[in-house]
Parts: structure tokens; sequence; C-alpha cells
């Protein structure tokens, strides 16, 4: 089955009337948690970016408090785990100060709830790669936001050399 390209879509959505896009929305929002979950964020989003970011952190922080922590592979398979989950949540805002502020709280996270105390190489390239995440991020932001944000990319590079030096 080959789907319609999205100018098709949007032209056949533009002849539905307002009650026919409103029962399309919702059949659609009841089709996946994610859909639901996209368009809740984008319904209340609207007036306080901040609530998406605040929803979001939240349910990273439940993850993270709810992690196996009793062996380094457990642990890998948990941050992996709630990194697919911030990757998802990530697709749910265009925002870049947004992203980045999600991708840093999940890298402060990673240190605070001591992942990289296990020494795994994998949880090691799982956090050196969201740090890589952030400097792309800021390379895309105004300079002035550039200069605010330059202060966490050191913190979490700092985070990064200490672990590599204990590996080694």
């Amino acid at each position: 089955m080959k789907l319609p390209s999205l100018s098709h879509i949007k032209k056949e959505l533009n002849q539905l009337n307002e009650e026919e896009l409103i029962n399309l929305l919702l059949e659609t929002a009841k089709f996946t948690k994610d859909n639901k979950q996209f368009v809740f964020f984008k319904l209340y989003g609207r007036e306080n970016p901040e609530f998406f970011q605040q929803m979001v952190e939240e349910e990273l922080a439940e993850s993270f408090e709810s992690a196996n922590m009793d062996h380094a592979y457990f642990a890998k398979k948990s941050a992996q785990a709630i990194r697919r989950k911030l990757n998802k949540y990530l697709k749910f805002t265009k925002d870049k100060t947004i992203q980045l502020e999600l991708v840093a709280y999940f890298c402060k996270a990673l240190v605070s709830y001591k992942y990289l105390d296990f020494n795994h190489q994998v949880i090691i390239n799982l956090y050196e790669l969201q740090v890589s995440k952030i400097q792309k991020l800021i390379s895309t932001l105004h300079p002035d936001l550039q200069f605010d944000y330059q202060p966490l990319v050191e913190e979490l590079e700092s985070h990064s050399k200490k672990v590599q030096n204990t590996v080694k």
C-alpha cells in the first residue's frame, strides 16, 4: 500500500469541515498512546511551552527512579530505554531550547543517578552522544543563547572526562 504525500493529505484535510476535522483528530488520538500524548502536548502547551518540558522531565525522573541499577547490564538497558523515551518526546517539539534542556536533563540524571559510575562503555558512549547532541543543538541557537549554555556544556564534558580518566 502506497501512502499519499503530505501535500495530498493537506489538500484533502482542507476540504473537510470543522466537525469532521475534530472527529478525525479524536479518532487519530485514540489510535495510539503516542498520538494521544502528542495531541495533549500540542493543545495544552500552546500557552505555556514550559509545560511540555516539565511533563517530560517528570516522566523521565520517574523512569530513572524506577530503573534497575543492580548490575551494569541492567543499568545500561535502563539508560537505553529512557533515552528512547526521550527521543520520542524530542520529536514532539520543534523548540531547540526545550530539546536542549531535555537532553541536558537526561545527561545530568545519568550523572546524579550514578550510571557513569559503572564505567560501562555503552553507558559512556550514550552519555557522550547526548553531549554531542547538545553541542549540535547549541550551534543552531542565537549567539547570546550559545553563550548562556556554554557553562552547561563544559560541566557535562567535565563529567565525561572524569569517566574516561577512570576507565584508562
